[in-house]
C-alpha cells in the first residue's frame, strides 16, 4: 500500500512494538497528525467474543462527554406530538410514509441518524434492507427507537455515538476531532470504554479487550495496552 510523505513522517515517530497507556497514545496520535483538515480521530476495540452468537453481541450507545465534533443531521419517523417534539429538539427531518418514499423512490442519504417512535416501526421496517447495510436502521438497544423522540434528537445532536461488532468482532468508534487535544480525547476515550467493558456479556471467556488501537483519519495506529483500560 502506498503511504504519503505525511503519513511516514508520523509513523516514525511511534513505536509499532510498544504497548502505550491510553492518555500517552491519545496525545501521540494528536502530536502526529499532519493533515491540512481537522481530522477524527478513531478507536479500535478488538473483543474475545464471537459475534455469530446471540449472547456474545456488545452493542449500546452512549452520549460522549465533549461530543464528536461533527454536525449531525437527524431524521425522525413520527406522528403528531412527538413529530413536534422531534422538530423541536432540531431534527432536520420529520415524517412518516412520506419519508419511506422518498428513501426508496429517490435513493435520499441526506441524514446521518435515524430515529423512530415504536408506533413507527411497521412504516420503517419496510425500509430494513437499505437502511440496515448503512447502518442506520433504528434500534432499541441504541435508543434510537424510543416513545421520547425529543431527547434522543437532543442527545444525537449532542454526540451520541453507537458501537457495536463488526464481523471481524472489532468495535470501530470516533472519539471526537484532533482539534479537541489529549485530554477532551481522553474524556470521550474513557466513556466510551467504560461503556464497552460494562457490556461485557456474561458468556465471554478470557481476556475481554484483545487489542486497542486509536488513530486519526490520515495517521498511523497507535496501540493501546488492553490490560490498562478501566472504567472510570
Amino acid at each position: 500500500m502506498h503511504r504519503g510523505k505525511n503519513y511516514i513522517e508520523s509513523a516514525k515517530q511511534i513505536d509499532k512494538l510498544r504497548l502505550y497507556d491510553p492518555s500517552e497514545a491519545l496525545d501521540t496520535v494528536v502530536k502526529v497528525a499532519k493533515a491540512k483538515f481537522d481530522e477524527t480521530v478513531e478507536c479500535h476495540l478488538k473483543l474475545g467474543v464471537d459475534s455469530r452468537h446471540a449472547d456474545q453481541q456488545v452493542r449500546g450507545a452512549i452520549v460522549l462527554p465533549n461530543g464528536t465534533g461533527k454536525s449531525v443531521r437527524v431524521l425522525v419517523f413520527a406522528k403528531g406530538d412527538r413529530a413536534e417534539a422531534a422538530r423541536a429538539a432540531g431534527a432536520e427531518y420529520v415524517g412518516d410514509t412520506d419519508l419511506v418514499e422518498r428513501i426508496t423512490k429517490e435513493n435520499w442519504f441526506d441524514f446521518d441518524v435515524v430515529i423512530a417512535s415504536p408506533d413507527m416501526m411497521g412504516v420503517v421496517g419496510r425500509l430494513g434492507r437499505v437502511l440496515g447495510p448503512k447502518g442506520l436502521m433504528p434500534n432499541p438497544k441504541a435508543g434510537t427507537v424510543t416513545p421520547d423522540v425529543g431527547r434522543a434528537v437532543t442527545e444525537a445532536k449532542a454526540g451520541k455515538i453507537e458501537y457495536r461488532l463488526d464481523r471481524a468482532n472489532i468495535i470501530h468508534c470516533p472519539i471526537g476531532k484532533v482539534s479537541f487535544g489529549a485530554e477532551k480525547l481522553q474524556e470521550n476515550f474513557n466513556a466510551l470504554v467504560g461503556a464497552v467493558l460494562r457490556a461485557r456479556p456474561a458468556a465471554a471467556k478470557g481476556q475481554y479487550v484483545r487489542s486497542c488501537v486509536v488513530a486519526s483519519t490520515m495517521g498511523p495506529g497507535v496501540k493501546v495496552n488492553p490490560l490498562r483500560l478501566e472504567i472510570k
